[in-house]
């Protein structure tokens, strides 16, 4: 089997063609010509991998990928998935991340149409909630043009799959995290300082609204449901999520907890960092996966944020051993 992975080099990409390759897949990630080559996440297993350079806002390189790699799966990952960065550049984020999956299933239409293809939707298309559990049948009222761009790669998957027949199918994944999240997002901003302030190297963590609740779950379980997605007879659209919501504020005291350190004492709100519409609370009904895939989290709240915790001092940890390393090497060099 051979599968296509765009985002390869981040948080679910990477986790992805672990999966996959743990399955005997040969593997092809997409990757953006750049001056900086971040591999760190895909480091460990990047000869067994095939990269491919192209880009989701350029429709011959894609055109040129399918055509050449012929996959038997296409999964994308890869958008500005930062919703902040989305309020500052909107054109950006619907170009990459909403233009950019049409981009893609055009190239499989033309070049690959046996191809089945899955798109990473997000729960920020729920946005102002209509119900809660939200469904796979809850009306989307996204808040961000991050989760406006998500709706259209997200409906114009469904229609390429009802207009064309092609296997599409989209993972409505609730937010989901791991050591290997990015330091913007929320969770990971709040492990990582949360270590930064253990080994002294800060004093206070900036934070906006701390009242809004996710559904947080493991990133490493939500791609393992999104292969499954493409393991099935015919193509669904699923919510992948843990059904339980939990607070920043419970994300601070777990994370700081888990260091032996009480969040009341370092966390300071910023006004600046409060969204101009915000999502208050999402929380996912993932029964349809349950049932159909047989699939289900096995990683809790609590132990996702201690995990990431830990890491995020060990990081800290080996970063401030390899300075001290460097500075001690450096006294030895001739002057």
């Amino acid at each position: 089997m051979r599968a296509l992975i765009t985002g390869i080099t981040g948080q679910d990409g990477s986790y992805l063609a672990e999966l996959l390759l743990e399955k005997g897949y040969e593997v092809f990630g997409l990757i953006r010509r750049s001056s900086v080559k971040k591999f760190d996440r895909i480091e460990s297993f990047i000869d067994n991998i095939e990269l491919v350079e192209g880009d989701l806002t350029d429709q011959s390189s894609l055109d040129s990928i399918i055509h050449s790699v012929q996959p038997d799966e296409v999964y994308n990952m890869a958008a500005q998935s930062f919703v902040p960065v989305s309020w500052k550049q909107p054109v950006l984020t619907g170009d990459v991340t909403g233009l950019g999956v049409i981009r893609i299933l055009e190239a499989i239409r033309k070049h690959g149409p046996q191809a089945k293809f899955l798109q990473a939707s997000s729960s920020e298309m729920f946005g102002k909630v209509r119900q809660t559990p939200q469904t796979e049948a809850t009306p989307f009222y996204p808040r961000s043009p991050y989760g406006v761009a998500k709706v259209f790669g997200h409906y114009i998957t469904v229609n390429y799959r009802e207009s064309y027949g092609l296997f599409a199918c989209s993972a409505m994944g609730f937010n989901h995290e791991s050591p290997r999240r990015g330091v913007e997002f929320v969770s990971r901003k709040v492990t990582h300082q949360a270590a930064r302030i253990k080994c002294g190297l800060a004093n206070k963590l900036l934070m906006g609204n701390l009242d809004a609740k996710r559904d947080w779950g493991f990133a490493g379980d939500y791609v393992y449901a999104m292969w499954l997605m493409l393991q099935q007879p015919e193509a669904e659209d699923f919510v992948l999520a843990t059904g339980e919501t939990h607070s920043i504020r419970e994300l601070l005291e777990v994370a700081f907890d888990s260091l032996g350190l009480d969040w009341k004492k370092y966390v300071e709100i910023d006004p600046k960092l409060i969204r101009p519409a915000e999502v208050d609370t999402l929380c996912g009904d993932a029964s349809k996966a349950r049932e159909k895939l047989g699939w289900k989290p096995q990683v809790s709240f609590a132990e996702l944020i201690r995990m990431m915790a830990q890491a995020d001092l060990e990081l800290v940890q080996r970063s401030e051993a390899g300075k001290s390393l460097a500075y001690a090497g450096a006294g030895n060099v001739p002057v």
